[in-house]
């Protein structure tokens, strides 16, 4: 019976062995790691962009007692102590047209000219300029817009300005210059 024990034994403890390391074979191969994935995704816009098609003219004037000379962001132009001449270049506002990516929002820069310069009487007589500027040529003769949404990718943005005209400004073309910088939020 001994023998018989011994042998029923092994036999176990053979099985057991045997069962243990299938066991882990089989947990090695069957691991429980888990994986899932990310979509990747990326979308690409029409770039901003901006097109002068107007510049800003305040016509012809005589200085008079000094004062101002307007041009609202519609183009209408008035003068307080000033004289205002027919003679020469039409008034009107600046336009600058945005276009970009479906109602995009964006912002605007002006920089550029505070004053118009000329070089008549050799000392580069100036005038200041003060922008003015809207999205709807709404006749506006104060304030300066920073930011715009584009309508179906396109807005327009209007510049008037006022100039400070001196009672002994010096006559002669001036010129100066502004520009409007736009970019998407």
């Amino acid at each position: 019976m001994s023998t018989q024990l011994n042998f029923k034994n092994r036999t176990l403890k053979l099985a057991l062995v045997s069962a243990f390391a299938l066991g882990s074979i089989g947990f090695g191969v069957n691991s429980y790691a888990v994986g899932t994935s990310a979509d990747a995704t990326a979308t690409v816009i029409t770039p901003i962009a901006i097109t002068k098609t107007a510049n800003l003219v305040f016509g012809s004037f005589a200085r008079g007692a000094g004062g101002t000379v307007t041009v609202s962001t519609s183009g209408a132009r008035t003068g307080s102590g000033t004289i205002l001449s027919t003679v020469g270049n039409t008034p009107g506002a600046a336009k600058f047209d945005v276009t970009g990516d479906g109602t995009s929002t964006y912002s605007i820069t002006w920089s550029g000219d505070t004053a118009l310069v000329t070089g008549a009487g050799g000392a580069g007589e100036t005038m200041a300029l003060t922008r003015i500027s809207d999205l709807t040529a709404g006749n506006a003769t104060s304030g300066e817009v920073t930011s715009g949404t584009l309508t179906a990718g396109a807005q327009s943005i209007y510049l008037g300005g006022t100039l400070t005209v001196g009672a002994a400004q010096v006559a002669g073309a001036y010129t100066g210059s502004v520009t409007a910088t736009v970019e998407y939020n």
